[in-house]
């Protein structure tokens, strides 16, 4: 009876606790403590790892699919969807430690949306660049992979910890 009373005692959030499994499965309701905000430094660093764990996601598989005929185009689209998830569990838990919240989760989301246009047209504009200098396949999306991600995780740590996420 007493789980139901602290239940009762929570925000209701259906849009997010419906979103709940599907985003970030092992989801505890609240995990971080407002009154201990994180500094700069930690952010930066955590975003840094967070960073770099979604890019194996993502590229890797790219690669993958890749290696399995399917066209790269469609293989960078699936593999950021990917790495966009794991990116947005990770550095909403830990790098910024906010609550859930189904305006932040939505605000994200039309972030990366637009991160997505602007890293899946950098990828398909150098692409075929790359491969027109004559570099093989493997070389010609792992340098515009490079590019495309440089510019996205720039401008997603400025806007996530700026206005997503706001210091508190």
């Amino acid at each position: 009876m007493s789980s139901s009373t602290s239940d009762a005692d929570l925000p209701d959030d259906s849009v997010l606790d419906s979103l709940r499994g599907a985003v970030d499965p092992l989801e505890p309701r609240h995990e971080s403590d407002p009154s201990q905000p994180t500094d700069l430094k930690t952010q930066v660093i955590r975003f840094f790892l967070t960073g770099v764990l979604s890019a194996v996601v993502d590229y890797g598989l790219l690669q993958l699919m890749m290696a399995f005929g399917v066209d790269y185009g469609l293989a960078k689209a699936l593999s950021f969807v990917a790495g966009t998830l794991t990116a947005y569990s990770l550095n909403r838990r830990w790098t910024f430690q906010a609550e859930p919240s189904r305006a932040r989760f939505l605000v994200t989301m039309a972030l990366y949306a637009v991160m997505f246009g602007v890293q899946w047209g950098l990828f398909m504009l150098l692409t075929p660049w790359f491969l027109g200098m004559d570099w093989s396949p493997f070389w010609a999306t792992t340098a515009a992979y490079v590019v495309a991600q440089g510019v996205a995780t720039v401008t997603n740590f400025v806007v996530q910890r700026t206005v997503i996420f706001r210091v508190r």
